[in-house]
């Protein structure tokens, strides 16, 4: 294996399962010498920048092949949803390719990526916001928080997927149930909970 790719893809599986390993135990992970690896990437922080720049692209990806863009601009209320939706399932797949970096205390001071991380934020954030005028999701909420509930129901994903918790199959309507309805309990009959 000596492909950047490859090698960066295997690195972010061990990653996904063992967040603080060594490049010693990355190398040893992915099959190939600790040398090897250091010839890619002179240290673990350059290692694991590089996976987090492949993380914001996959985020802006995810943005861009919802289309949250074009159904902001539009106000369509049928638009925005089929966006949320898709956006949503994008990201359990997110999670699951790159949930280390949801977490990971580093890639949070690395300026290039806390620049992109914010710009992809904005979106989202004005993406909520025409989806609330829209009547899609509620308009009593800080668009913000909206933003940071779907980011940690992010990690609530990456977290039950990790620990086999939930069932693949089930975890995208799981994701947009809970976020769409909530956790609370639903009462019967149109009665009081």
């Amino acid at each position: 294996m000596r492909n950047e790719d490859e090698i960066l893809a295997a690195a972010t599986r061990h990653l996904n399962e063992e967040p603080t390993a060594s490049m010693a135990e990355i190398a040893g992970a992915i099959g190939i010498s600790r040398a090897t690896l250091h010839r890619h990437y002179a240290s673990r922080e350059a290692l694991v920048h590089r996976l987090g720049q492949r993380a914001c692209a996959g985020w802006e990806r995810s943005q861009d092949e919802a289309g949250i863009v074009a159904a902001t601009a539009s106000g369509d209320p049928a638009a925005l949803d089929r966006a949320l939706r898709r956006l949503l399932r994008a990201f359990v797949v997110d999670a699951d390719e790159y949930g280390f970096a949801l977490t990971d205390h580093f890639l949070n001071h690395l300026p290039d990526l806390v620049e992109w991380g914010e710009r992809l934020e904005a979106r989202e954030v004005a993406f909520y916001t025409a989806c609330q005028r829209a009547g899609v999701l509620r308009a009593d909420l800080p668009p913000r928080w909206v933003s940071n509930v779907v980011y940690g129901l992010t990690i609530a994903v990456r977290e039950s997927l990790r620990h086999g918790d939930v069932a693949r199959r089930d975890i995208g309507e799981l994701l947009i149930g809970t976020f769409l309805s909530g956790a609370g309990a639903r009462p019967e009959n149109g009665g009081s909970p």
